[in-house]
């Protein structure tokens, strides 16, 4: 991560992430969601903060690795960020950061 929202700058008024703008959900019930969610909530919320957030923000709560092991599920939620995600997961690989 190079610079990563304060987690303090990363909520409006109500407790809402920047990412989350479309919906009314805190900072900690997305953060409930994406940790212990079922397998399908789970890949919409990830692929959601990584088609909505700075990337180095969606890295806060999801890991290289974890992206890769999720991809068959999230990258249909990735809209125009897909081709971002896609390069990046491909430098990982070829950098030995993550395995598919």
């Amino acid at each position: 991560m190079l610079a990563p929202t304060p987690r303090e700058r990363l909520l409006d008024p109500q407790g809402r992430p920047y990412f989350l703008w479309d919906m009314d959900m805190t900072l900690e019930e997305f953060e409930r969601a994406v940790e212990s969610g079922d397998a399908a909530t789970r890949a919409y919320f990830v692929g959601k903060v990584m088609r909505q957030a700075k990337p180095d923000d969606a890295l806060q709560y999801v890991t290289p690795q974890e992206i890769a092991d999720l991809w068959p599920a999230v990258e249909r939620y990735l809209g125009n960020a897909r081709p971002f995600w896609e390069w990046l997961l491909a430098h990982w690989e070829r950098r030995g950061v993550v395995s598919r």
